[in-house]
């Protein structure tokens, strides 16, 4: 890794409004805390009262448990990406048991195992806009679309960051995180290259952050050291509250104590940046996407538990 590697790849940024902002919060590693991070943003959105949208896409559906769920719903996101239309969209949203049966407070489309059939890294560019066609539709209902990935960067990832203009990049402060975050900004600028001109990194989080510990401390400062300010502040601390909460299915911002009212002020601020940035898009003009692969001859994922979508 180099100093600096993937921030001189952002242009200035203009300001244009947003009707809707979509963020994607990924790790290229597991077991960073990045759900924990979407759930955080969604409760911070929820508790401000602002129409939000979360989008499972990890096939573990860890997001949609936390946001309490049912463990089997009629449509999911498998669903969505099989076929994008409005009926199945429509059906496919189900609110959050945080807000109870107030539909379009905090909503969800939930994970399903069987949208690993998607998270292939061939996936055709057909596939890769089903996401963005589908939240095409409901764009009116939400001001916050959370999208939570699979920590991967495979057909999932890409698809949730081609429907996106803002990514957050989670993070631990340890030195193979460090390295995946590299992966990850690099991926976005390739990305934004080969057809996704408004997608942004919105920062790189640390998560799990213990204060006292000199190693986390270096790592912060080395990643400062290469990303600048893509590095965002404040870190969120490690604290076991956040998992108490989260296996409650509760939000952070309806938890007691002031350790829970400090995290929630954490995940306040990175949605405040997060909706700062919703009225920027880059000055840079759009171009159109390098040539790919061609897609004749690619035989597409059968729509799990149906016939493969032809339309």
């Amino acid at each position: 890794m180099t100093q600096g590697t993937a921030f001189a790849e952002w242009a200035p940024l203009s300001a244009t409004v947003d009707p809707v902002l979509v963020i994607s919060v990924s790790s290229l590693k597991g077991g960073v805390g990045k759900t924990s991070v979407a759930l955080g943003l969604a409760s911070a959105a929820y508790n401000r009262g602002l129409p939000t949208l979360v989008v499972d896409m990890d096939p573990q559906a860890d997001a949609s448990t936390g946001l309490d769920v049912p463990v089997t719903t009629p449509l999911d996101i498998a669903d969505v990406l099989a076929a994008p239309r409005t009926k199945i969209i429509s059906q496919a949203i189900v609110p959050s048991g945080w807000s109870g049966d107030a539909a379009g407070a905090l909503d969800v489309i939930p994970g399903s195992p069987r949208a690993a059939e998607f998270d292939r890294p061939t996936l055709s560019e057909r596939y890769l806009r089903r996401l963005s066609e589908a939240l095409t539709t409901v764009a009116d209902d939400y001001r916050v679309v959370i999208v939570d990935c699979p920590p991967s960067m495979n057909g999932l990832t890409r698809a949730a960051w081609m429907a996106s203009q803002r990514v957050a990049v989670v993070t631990e402060p340890g030195l193979f995180s460090v390295a995946a975050a590299d992966r990850a900004l690099r991926a976005i600028a390739e990305l934004r290259r080969r057809g996704a001109p408004d997608l942004q990194p919105l920062g790189i989080v640390p998560n799990r952050v213990r204060t006292k510990s000199r190693e986390h401390e270096y790592r912060i400062e080395e990643m400062r050291d290469m990303f600048g300010p893509l590095v965002l502040s404040p870190p969120i601390p490690e604290r076991t509250v956040l998992q108490q909460a989260q296996g409650s299915a509760r939000p952070i911002h309806a938890w007691p104590g002031k350790i829970a009212g400090d995290l929630a002020g954490a995940f306040d601020t990175l949605l405040d940046r997060a909706l700062r940035t919703s009225t920027m898009r880059s000055r840079t003009p759009r171009s159109a996407p390098e040539a790919g692969g061609s897609e004749q001859g690619e035989q597409p994922p059968a729509a799990p538990g149906q016939a493969a979508d032809h339309r």
